[in-house]
């Protein structure tokens, strides 16, 4: 199995994103990107902008889309749990 590293892009992947989007015969993504980086190539991105996605054609990349998807979603906010005692006071009975 090929390792699969999912992070956000660099100015440095400008040339592989571009690369990427002629391949994947799209426009080049734009604001935050994510990118999945397989066997040490940029092999799809997404951007956390639009949620456009390109990916390598000649490649299994479904995978690593899904992976994409899931990294950029935003984490589920945890819900404070009420206590449902906490404003009343005690009473004394006469």
């Amino acid at each position: 199995m090929t390792p699969v590293l999912v992070r956000p892009a660099r100015p440095v992947d400008a040339a592989d994103l571009r690369r990427l989007a002629a391949l994947d015969s799209a426009r080049p993504l734009t604001g935050e990107v994510l990118i999945a980086v397989s066997g040490g190539d940029v092999a799809a991105a997404m951007s956390l902008d639009s949620g456009a996605v390109i990916a390598n054609p000649f490649q299994p990349t479904a995978h690593l889309v899904e992976l994409l998807r899931t990294a950029g979603r935003p984490a589920p906010r945890t819900r404070r749990r009420a206590r449902p005692l906490a404003g009343l006071r005690a009473v004394r009975a006469a």
